[in-house]
C-alpha cells in the first residue's frame, strides 16, 4: 500500500517504516464478517459472547450496527442468535446454547478449532498434554474446555517446565496457544523435550501463521528504527508479543489501541520509527497515526517489503446460502 507523505514547513523529519503484513489476519476477518452477516441475516440484535476480537474500535463498530457484547450465554435472551468469539470456547458454551434452543454461530479462528481437535484425539490416545499459554486468555480456556478436567497442564514459561509433575513421563504431549511468542515458545518446547524425551509433539505449527509473520516483520525492521509503535488492544496476546519482540531487540516499543493514546513526550524527535498493528487491529488505525505523525513531523513513510499472505477461511454455510 502507498502511503502519502506529508511536509510540514519547519517540523523535525521523521521516516516511518510500516511493517508488512501487519493487522487483520484471516481468522479475525472471518470472525467480524460473520457478526455483520448475522445481523443483515437475522436483524438487530445479535449477540456475542465476549468480544469477538479483541479490539475496541473493532467491538464499538459492531455495537453501532446492532450487535450486543455478554460475558455469558445466559445473559443472552431466548429466541436471539448469538455468536461465540474468534478465540474459542469451553464445549459447555454450544452445549449450554444448544439446550436452550438459541440459534448460535461459531466464530472461532479455523486455526483454533485445529488446535482444539488435536487435544480430543491426543486424551482420546491416552496422552496427558501439557499446553503452552496464558493463565486466563480466553484461548487457553477454550482449549482446557475441549477435554476432561485434569487431562491438562498449563506450561507458561520455561522455568515452569522443571517444576512440572506429570504421572507418567513417558506419555505426554505438548500443544501451544495460537497467538505465543514464537522465541518463548522454542525455549519452552527445547525444555520439554530435554527433559521428557519422548513427548509427541503436535503435528504442525500451533503457533499461527499471522502471529509469526508479524513478530518476523518486526524483527526485519527494528534494526532500522529508534521507537516502535504497535497498535492493538492491551489484552491482545499477538499485539503484546510485537512490542515484546521489538524491546528484545533493544527498540523501545509502546502498545497503543488508537492515536490519541501515542505518548509523545516518550517518543521524542526521533529519525526513524517503526510501525505495526496486531492482527486483530484494523488498517483504518495504522492510517490515523500515520495521520497524527503527519502533523507533527515532516514525514517520509516506506512498507516493508512482504509476501501477501492471501489465506481466507471459508464461512459458515447457514449465513452465506
Amino acid at each position: 500500500m502507498a502511503y502519502m507523505a506529508a511536509m510540514q514547513d519547519g517540523a523535525s523529519p521523521l521516516h516511518l517504516i510500516i511493517a508488512a503484513p501487519r493487522g487483520f489476519c484471516a481468522g479475525v476477518e472471518r470472525a467480524i464478517r460473520i457478526v455483520e452477516l448475522a445481523l443483515e441475516r437475522y436483524g438487530a440484535p445479535v449477540y456475542v459472547r465476549h468480544e469477538i476480537v479483541h479490539n475496541k474500535y473493532v467491538v464499538d463498530r459492531l455495537r453501532a450496527m446492532g450487535a450486543v457484547f455478554v460475558k455469558e450465554v445466559s445473559e443472552v435472551p431466548d429466541g436471539v442468535p448469538v455468536v461465540f468469539s474468534a478465540h474459542g470456547v469451553p464445549k459447555t458454551v454450544p452445549a449450554e446454547a444448544q439446550d436452550r434452543g438459541l440459534d448460535y454461530l461459531d466464530a472461532t479462528c479455523p486455526l483454533v478449532s485445529k488446535v482444539h481437535r488435536q487435544a480430543q484425539r491426543l486424551i482420546e490416545a491416552g496422552r496427558h498434554i501439557l499446553f503452552i499459554g496464558h493463565a486466563g486468555h480466553p484461548e487457553v480456556i477454550g482449549t482446557f474446555g475441549q477435554v476432561p478436567p485434569g487431562s491438562m497442564t498449563l506450561v507458561e514459561t520455561e522455568e515452569d517446565v522443571p517444576l512440572l509433575n506429570v504421572a507418567d513421563p513417558d506419555n505426554l504431549a505438548f500443544l501451544t496457544q495460537t497467538t505465543l511468542s514464537v522465541d518463548d515458545t522454542a525455549a519452552i518446547v527445547a525444555a520439554l523435550h530435554q527433559r521428557f524425551p519422548s513427548i509427541k509433539a503436535p503435528r504442525g505449527e500451533d503457533i499461527c501463521y499471522a502471529t509469526s509473520n508479524r513478530q518476523s516483520a518486526v524483527k526485519a525492521i527494528v534494526p532500522r528504527v529508534e521507537k516502535m509503535l504497535v497498535i492493538g488492544a492491551p489484552n491482545s496476546s499477538n499485539s503484546l508479543r510485537l512490542a515484546e519482540v521489538a524491546e528484545r531487540e533493544g527498540v523501545p516499543a509502546r502498545l497503543i489501541q488508537r492515536a490519541v493514546e501515542i505518548d509523545w513526550d516518550w517518543l521524542g524527535s526521533p529519525r526513524t520509527v517503526g510501525l505495526t498493528a496486531g492482527a486483530s487491529a484494523p488498517e483504518v488505525l495504522v492510517e490515523e497515526v500515520i495521520e497524527a505523525l503527519s502533523e507533527r513531523f515532516a514525514l517520509t513513510m516506506e512498507e516493508q517489503d512482504h509476501v501477501p499472505e492471501g489465506l481466507t477461511f471459508k464461512l459458515p454455510r447457514e449465513l452465506v446460502a
